[in-house]
């Protein structure tokens, strides 16, 4: 049983638009949310993080608050299985403010279209090196091949993470 992507994509609208407020009152913030199915299982996760890092004490209150809230506001109109998680080592970046956060931490970026920033002949996806920070819009990082700093637009990222190394 396929979930439409914009059905899929509105469920996940609402879960952060009900959880934000919960863990805005305990200092958290909400870094992502996954829905996918495992099997014959639906699964929702939330990735929350918090100054000093996600307790599994922390985990628990959450998943059996926002577990009410989502029962209560109907999210999902069927069996699902609720899962709050820390993001780990290597944490998504979605947002302007994480790339302004983990400046100087190592990164994984991949962007949406090829792009050859340091001017190699063999454009490119998927870039290493360590993050500088955000000039505007554009996400700035030191890359490992050539030491040679680079420019991405937050836009055109598909997705990035810090690297545990």
């Amino acid at each position: 049983m396929a979930m439409m992507r914009e059905q899929k994509n509105k469920i996940i609208e609402e879960a952060a638009r009900i959880v934000a407020p919960v863990l805005e009152e305990q200092a958290m913030e909400l870094v992502d949310v996954e829905l996918r199915t495992e099997g014959r299982d639906l699964v929702l996760t939330l990735f929350i993080d918090k100054e000093g890092g996600i307790t599994l004490d922390d985990c628990v209150a959450v998943s059996q608050e926002v577990g009410t809230l989502f029962d209560v506001e109907n999210l999902i109109d069927r069996a699902y299985r609720l899962e709050v998680s820390s993001p780990g080592l290597e944490r998504p970046l979605k947002k302007a403010k994480d790339f302004e956060r983990f400046a100087g931490q190592p990164v994984k970026i991949k962007t949406r279209l090829l792009c050859d920033p340091e001017n190699s002949g063999r454009p490119r996806k998927t870039f290493r090196g360590v993050l500088l920070g955000m000039d505007g819009e554009m996400v700035r990082v030191r890359l490992n091949e050539k030491d040679v700093e680079a420019s991405f637009a937050l836009a055109e990222i598909d997705k990035a993470n810090l690297e545990f190394e």
